[in-house]
């Protein structure tokens, strides 16, 4: 049977250092501080788990950005509490990196090598605007929309 307790809130970290500034895509964003070799583990977002109704609430009552990744258990990470540089990964129809969700857990792993200075980016998927916010990210085979 299937625990009913609230997941606890792991510890977080990065394996690649990223500085946070202002981003071409929107924004601030992360970027590269020392090369990233392809298909390696960046880190874990950093965040607080909360339920999936007190993460609708926070969406419903922003007028800003929103930082919440669905677990689809009932549960979400809020980057917006105990966050960390990762939450400053902006979307990208072509992204140069991707983002598992996986047993309360959000981890960015790198597409191919990405070079110093480099700003992440990462496929946000299916998001609470429904397609309807505008996408800046720029990319030849940008969507329009997230």
């Amino acid at each position: 049977m299937a625990s009913t307790k609230k997941p606890v809130t792991p510890d977080y970290k990065i394996n690649f250092p990223v500085k946070v500034a202002k981003s071409r895509i929107a924004g601030m964003g992360a970027y590269a501080v020392t090369n990233m070799p392809a298909r390696r583990k960046i880190g874990d977002l950093g965040g607080l788990i909360i339920t999936m109704k007190e993460a609708m609430q926070i969406v419903k009552q922003s007028k800003g950005v929103v930082n919440m990744v669905e677990f689809g258990n009932g549960y979400a990470l809020n980057a917006g509490v105990n966050a960390n540089d990762l939450r400053f990964i902006n979307h990208s129809c072509n992204p140069n990196t991707y983002m598992r969700v996986t047993q309360n857990r959000v981890e960015f792993y790198t597409l191919r090598t990405i070079k110093k200075g480099e700003e992440l980016s990462t496929n946000y998927g299916e998001t609470h605007h429904d397609g309807k916010l505008p996408c800046g990210c720029g990319a030849k085979n940008c969507k329009g929309f997230i």
